[in-house]
């Protein structure tokens, strides 16, 4: 991502009250899923590993001190600890301070606020200007996810080129409608709206769905989840009018528009490797295979087809796997790796239609159940935006990494440093 003048800042923004809310939101954003958080590794650019070329001792410049107090974690006393020595030591550049670690939130503190056990952005605009960057709603995206110990949503920039911004946290509030509808009024979306994306449990709260194994789950349309003869040979379903609350597996009034809705990329290829395994012979070849390669994981896991991002990149890359493979799971498993690639990331394949298509029959040979997942692949591909890679929540699942830091750094004393706090 690239660098943006003071946006280290941003994670010390604020007073007591945001402290304890931004604290939340720093390390509670660690994948909601197991994995989530593995599959969004930073990517850095090959100028990040070159080689240096002299021998001549380098003094990091005040940013560059930044990024390594950030990237190591620290408090404010362990950063004014660390410069301090080193400055001691005259390791640093004549730029460098120990003492803007000391009131390194005040600067963004203004833009949060703390109420409702919620630490929240209450002036997205004034946030946005203070970092130097252009707000321009259709250009970012809005990512909330929860995990065991918090609720939390991020600003997360179309082709990320720009960092995640953090909107809002809270280790009280839990995964409900009426807690993201809390959420989404105080970081006053009705006035951005921007698109949103997040894993299906939470599309299902934005959208007013029913939860759980429900006969119509998917709100673009009026499928059928239990009409299993006819997953495979029907593609084209009733349209939904109306998301109409008492109506068709809709409980409640939807928050967000569902044009508004970005498919979540990474959860769609987990689904598809959980259907994948599940279909195997447990008691073949390529299921043994992988039980071999995750020792650790328990049965039930297995075979469940519980994965998260690298395991399944892990699988993707191992030669031996494929091997122990049957025709049918073979022919199968090369679909799924084609769509990975061709459709799921960066680059759209030309073809990307017919390569679905095969993955969707391939699928069928296997055995496979049609999930909603799948479902979404079958009858709505038009759906999906251009470039799924840029607007992928994989790159939201990377701010959990940052807000556990956070939340370890704070230790549960919530106020709106937290949105100003330094990485």
């Amino acid at each position: 991502m690239g660098a943006v003048p003071g946006i280290h800042q941003l994670r010390d923004v604020g007073g007591e009250g945001v402290q304890q809310g931004m604290l939340k939101m720093e390390d509670a954003m660690e994948i909601s899923s197991e994995g989530s958080a593995g599959s969004s590794s930073h990517e850095m650019g090959d100028e990040d590993f070159a080689p240096r070329t002299t021998s001549e001792p380098h003094f990091p410049s005040q940013s560059e001190l930044d990024d390594l107090i950030r990237d190591l974690g620290l408090t404010k006393s362990g950063a004014e600890l660390l410069t301090s020595r080193m400055k001691e030591w005259n390791l640093l550049g004549e730029d460098c301070r120990t003492s803007v670690y000391r009131k390194r939130h005040e600067e963004f503190e203004i833009y949060y606020d703390f109420s409702d056990d919620m630490c929240y952005c209450k002036d997205a605009t004034g946030l946005f200007t203070a970092l130097g960057l252009e707000h321009d709603p259709a250009e970012w995206r809005l990512f909330i996810d929860s995990s065991t110990r918090s609720l939390k949503a991020v600003l997360l920039h179309n082709g990320n080129k720009n960092p995640s911004l953090p909107l809002a946290h809270s280790v009280q509030k839990k995964e409900n409608y009426h807690n993201v509808k809390q959420l989404l009024e105080k970081i006053n979306y009705a006035e951005f709206k921007w698109d949103v994306c997040g894993d299906f449990k939470m599309l299902a709260f934005l959208l007013g769905l029913q939860g759980g194994y429900t006969k119509y789950s998917c709100f673009l349309c009026l499928w059928d989840s239990r009409a299993d003869d006819d997953h495979y040979n029907k593609v084209h379903w009733p349209p939904r009018v109306e998301l109409q609350p008492g109506m068709l597996n809709v409980l409640r009034q939807p928050l967000v528009d569902s044009k508004k809705v970005l498919l979540p990329p990474l959860h769609i290829k987990l689904g598809l490797i959980k259907q994948f395994v599940k279909a195997l012979d447990f008691g073949g070849e390529t299921f043994q295979e992988i039980c071999l390669m995750f020792p650790k994981l328990s049965e039930a896991k297995l075979k469940g087809g519980i994965f998260v991002g690298p395991q399944v990149n892990k699988m993707l890359k191992l030669e031996k796997l494929e091997r122990a493979m049957t025709k049918v799971e073979r022919e199968a498993w090369c679909s799924f790796r084609d769509v990975v690639c061709g459709f799921l990331g960066n680059h759209k394949d030309p073809n990307y239609k017919q390569i679905v298509a095969k993955l969707i029959e391939n699928f069928r040979k296997l055995g496979c159940r049609m999930s909603l997942k799948i479902h979404f692949l079958h009858s709505h591909l038009d759906f999906y935006p251009e470039n799924l890679g840029a607007v992928s929540e994989e790159h939201g699942e990377r701010f959990h990494q940052d807000i556990a830091t956070m939340e370890r750094r704070y230790q549960g004393q919530w106020n709106t440093m937290m949105g100003g706090e330094r990485g």
